[in-house]
């Protein structure tokens, strides 16, 4: 079993993250190729089989839909406060800045009713890059699943994290949060969201809903609560491009305010549908993604010590 890191180990990671005296990167990684890549190899078949992280300093390369991870870390598979989830997957990796949040975030939902901790879906693969199943996203090592099942115990076999489902937290195809959202969820989200490293959370529109009515206090957070489709086993969050990570992409900024007039946007769309465009044009096929595709740095990176 993986040691699980101790806040000195992450803080000494995230130091040799940062930029050296010269203000250039301390990364070891070989430098990228000075010409655009030529490799048309299907990305996923190729990270996907990557079982360890590389050498290199933590770096975070690209978005968070075309990237990579060079120096990542692997969340201890149980903690005090959390369990990793589908261990056979290999995804129980990160940037530091990642496992340092989730082992936080985890501490302080252990205290709520109910809560034990989290149960911790899929973060990235050992070096990042597409999967071969699953996830657009989750390329470069700061988006993370949380589960919506409320963990009663933190000792399951690697058995039982591979047969145990979450559970669904929405009705009316997400209008509507069911029977299994309870105000806990609701202050697990807030919790999650509070964070100043957070980017944005995905949960379904039902739920950004059902927050911005209970808010009677700071709104500020909610922001930071994004509706999407899905997202009702479990809540999706991304942290922002961390520190020493010069060559990571950022999403475009979430939008001032609070977020929840769109939100219920989002809910009369699902309960009333508005007609198709006639003159859209027809979605194209998502073309698989090529090494070529990814930062320059990803393809020095798949070899890698």
């Amino acid at each position: 079993m993986v040691k699980i890191l101790n806040s000195c180990a992450i803080a000494a990671a995230l130091l040799l993250a940062a930029c050296g005296p010269s203000g250039q990167s301390t990364s070891t990684m070989s430098p990228a190729p000075k010409v655009a890549s030529t490799d048309t190899r299907v990305a996923k078949h190729l990270f996907g089989a990557i079982e360890n992280a590389s050498t290199d300093r933590p770096r975070v390369y690209g978005g968070y839909s075309t990237g990579c991870l060079a120096g990542g870390m692997q969340l201890a598979e149980t903690g005090p406060t959390w369990q990793a989830m589908r261990l056979s997957r290999n995804r129980n990796w990160g940037h530091p800045v990642l496992i340092d949040y989730i082992q936080e975030l985890s501490a302080k939902v252990a205290e709520l009713p109910g809560w034990e901790g989290l149960y911790v879906g899929d973060m990235s693969q050992p070096r990042g890059g597409p999967m071969r199943t699953g996830h657009v996203s989750h390329q470069n090592g700061i988006d993370v699943d949380m589960w919506m099942l409320p963990p009663k115990r933190l000792n399951l076999t690697r058995t039982e994290r591979e047969n145990l489902s979450s559970i669904s937290t929405r009705r009316s195809a997400g209008a509507y949060t069911n029977s299994n959202w309870t105000p806990e969820h609701r202050e697990v989200l807030k919790l999650a969201a509070s964070d100043p490293r957070v980017e944005r959370i995905f949960v379904f529109p039902g739920a950004k809903v059902d927050m911005c009515r209970n808010e009677t206090g700071d709104r500020s957070y909610l922001r930071k609560i994004r509706p999407w489709w899905g997202h009702h086993y479990h809540f999706h969050v991304r942290l922002s491009c961390p520190r020493g990570s010069p060559d990571c992409t950022p999403q475009v900024a979430v939008p001032a305010g609070d977020g929840c007039d769109d939100a219920e946007r989002w809910v009369r769309d699902i309960l009333d549908p508005p007609p198709p465009d006639p003159n859209a044009p027809k979605p194209k096929p998502r073309r698989e993604l090529q090494v070529r595709d990814l930062p320059q740095a990803c393809e020095a990176l798949l070899t890698a010590n």
